[in-house]
């Protein structure tokens, strides 16, 4: 149980370009509209207990196709099928009664999941106290802040485990402390089988809850595989399309993905301690990251950043010249310049990392992407001498 497969699957919306349109083709009149679509050919399975996450820039489509697979819309071409109970949560608000109460929309959510009223009234104590929102429960829901509403919609989809679970970005409006309660709720319900489907722009939540990312970009999937990977190119993505960029796999020089115009082009990065270059390095010992890049045009001002990840993908620590006020250029067409990242103690824990580099114009790559280089090169940090520690960070400590 819990599976789900998705098979040439489209969804379209009529344009009119006049209000009559409409009313002449219901008289039997030739066809007055155009087809808009929103989603095309989009083909893919879930297995069951796989953690599948969606990604995309807004207006992808994401949360139609989430639509479509519910049954809240209905597609314009192909079907879906899944096996098993399924709990969705979508848009905020959606399915919400407003001037019901919050218990009153319970029972309908219950009904509608197809509950009878007395498994409802045994699961409300459950709902009751996972939501925490007190006695707003039997207050009408109109009265509600977008928190609350997420943390009552979240407690009602998920009170009991469902075979297929389903979460669009509505997660994001809630507070740190529900949210963590929330993606607790979802990896003990993932340990126990149930398959997940889930939308987000957090890099760090889909790492960290799913197995595998499809990328969705106007309306058509362009990468499905492994979260870190599929998640490197999406950051390639969106970076502004100049009408010379490119998406480069698989460079002589490191193992990801580049991106950018190519106005200012990363030729190398190298990393070393004590003036050696190195690719293993204790905890704690002193670090550099020297990157050297050149112009392809003349560049007035520019900005390098680096930023360094785990072996999962995970962002740990990144910085730029930007924000460490640091001036760079004039650079001549053609003019090389070197720029050194020095860390006095590399205070990261025992494992494998990576270093992501960029060079963009103003505060951050999406100002002007020139090169934005994944995984430029690799690197792996020993564990110091002294007590043994575990974790992405590496601290003095004491124990008196």
């Amino acid at each position: 149980m819990g599976t789900l497969t998705i098979k040439g699957l489209g969804k379209a919306y009529r344009q009119y370009t006049h209000p009559t349109g409409r009313i002449l083709e219901w008289m039997g009149f030739a066809p007055r509209h155009t087809l808009t679509w929103i989603l095309r050919d989009i083909n893919f399975s879930v297995a069951a207990g796989e953690s599948v996450g969606l990604i995309g820039r807004n207006g992808a489509g994401k949360s139609t196709l989430l639509k479509l697979i519910t049954g809240v819309s209905t597609p314009t071409e192909g079907f879906t099928h899944m096996a098993g109970r399924v709990a969705a949560l979508l848009e905020l608000g959606l399915g919400f009664h407003a001037e019901f109460t919050g218990r009153q929309n319970v029972y309908m959510q219950g009904y509608l999941q197809g509950f009878g009223q007395a498994e409802v009234e045994a699961l409300m104590p459950e709902i009751e106290a996972f939501a925490e929102i007190g006695s707003y429960l039997d207050r009408p829901v109109r009265i509600y802040s977008s928190g609350m509403q997420v943390r009552l919609a979240f407690s009602v989809a998920t009170a009991l485990r469902p075979d297929i679970l389903i979460v669009d970005e509505a997660l994001a409006v809630g507070d740190a402390y529900f949210q963590h309660k929330c993606f607790d709720r979802i990896r003990r319900y993932r340990a126990e089988g149930t398959t997940l489907l889930f939308v987000s722009h957090d890099p760090s939540a889909v790492k960290s809850l799913c197995d595998r990312a499809v990328l969705i970009d106007e309306g058509r999937i362009i990468r499905d595989g492994d979260p870190a990977d599929v998640l490197d190119y999406y950051n390639a993505l969106i970076a502004p399309k100049a009408s010379d960029s490119e998406i480069r796999e698989g460079t002589p020089n490191g193992t990801g993905t580049r991106s950018g115009n190519g106005a200012v082009n990363i030729l190398e990065v190298d990393f070393s301690s004590g003036g050696e270059s190195l690719r293993v390095i204790g905890a704690g010992q002193a670090a550099n990251i020297r990157i050297k890049v050149q112009a392809r045009q003349k560049i007035e001002n520019f900005t390098i950043g680096f930023l360094i990840k785990d072996r999962l993908g995970n962002d740990v620590f990144g910085s730029n010249t930007h924000h460490m006020s640091q001036n760079l250029g004039p650079l001549e067409n053609a003019g090389i310049q070197e720029i050194n990242f020095g860390f006095p103690s590399l205070a990261l824990g025992p494992g494998y990392y990576s270093v992501t580099l960029a060079a963009h114009a103003d505060s951050d790559h999406l100002a002007g992407s020139y090169d934005w280089w994944e995984r430029a090169l690799i690197f792996q940090v020993l564990p110091a001498s002294g007590p043994h520690t575990i974790g992405v960070c590496h601290m003095p400590i004491t124990c008196y």
